[in-house]
């Protein structure tokens, strides 16, 4: 099977990396099931992704809360009759100095960039085993690749994601599951909306942005090549970053 008649839900589709990688999907003959917070811009994505001819659905999700990430393999299964993709893309940044305790925004950044996806984990792997079948796609971040100042703890989260997935690839040699991390540089996106509080770190990072970022579509596109792949070849790492970014 390739992406024509696989059916991929997705966290965090409501905007960026997640609504692309839906579009994406769905144009590509992909049956989505999308997953997000705010459920009006979920809603006219559904619309105009079948307006175009595609199939999708939409539940509200919190990723923080495991209940939420059963119900949109739930949604899969029963709209669709499988789920052959997890996309776990949401997360939050919040950047700033150890030294600033930020411990707010470290928690938040563990409950939904770790637990998140070990809550989507523990919501699919169940579906897959039963399937014979199934692929973890997730998000991480080339800020784990490379450690920067005020990124410490974004970039912790970012790196503990990589290892459980790693983790879970050696548990799962039995050709049923397929695991991917996909880790983007700079995407024009709204993460950083939100991520700073220090006024002079926010003109840098989004600068940094204005300057570097690219086309949330060019994710999309990667996050599509490791699903097209045949059944016995598993894409682990993947990194896709602007050409200039250093």
């Amino acid at each position: 099977m390739t992406i024509q008649g696989k059916v991929v839900a997705i966290t965090g589709a409501s905007s960026g990396i997640g609504e692309a990688t839906a579009r994406h999907l769905a144009a590509l003959g992909a049956a989505v099931v999308l997953g997000a917070r705010r459920t009006d811009r979920l809603d006219r994505l559904v619309a105009e992704i079948e307006t175009a001819g595609g199939r999708a659905a939409a539940t509200r999700v919190d990723v923080t809360n495991p209940e939420d990430l059963r119900s949109l393999v739930s949604v899969a299964v029963d709209r669709f009759g499988r789920l052959d993709v997890l996309v776990g893309n949401a997360g939050i940044s919040r950047i700033s100095p150890i030294a600033d305790l930020d411990v707010e925004g470290w928690l938040a950044m563990v409950d939904v960039n770790v637990k998140g996806i070990l809550h989507g984990i523990a919501a699919a792997l169940p579906v897959f085993r039963h399937q014979g079948s199934g692929h973890l796609v997730t998000v991480v971040s080339t800020s784990g690749l490379k450690i920067v100042p005020t990124q410490a703890v974004y970039a912790g989260t970012k790196n503990a994601v990589r290892t459980l997935l790693e983790g879970l690839r050696q548990e799962s040699t039995d050709g049923v599951l397929r695991t991917t991390s996909i880790s983007p540089g700079y995407v024009r996106t709204e993460l950083v909306d939100n991520a700073v509080d220090d006024p002079a770190v926010r003109t840098q990072v989004n600068q940094n942005m204005a300057d570097l970022g690219i086309d949330p579509t060019a994710v999309a596109r990667a996050i599509a090549f490791a699903i097209d792949q045949p059944d016995d070849v598993e894409i682990g790492d993947l990194t896709i970053r602007p050409t200039r970014q250093g």
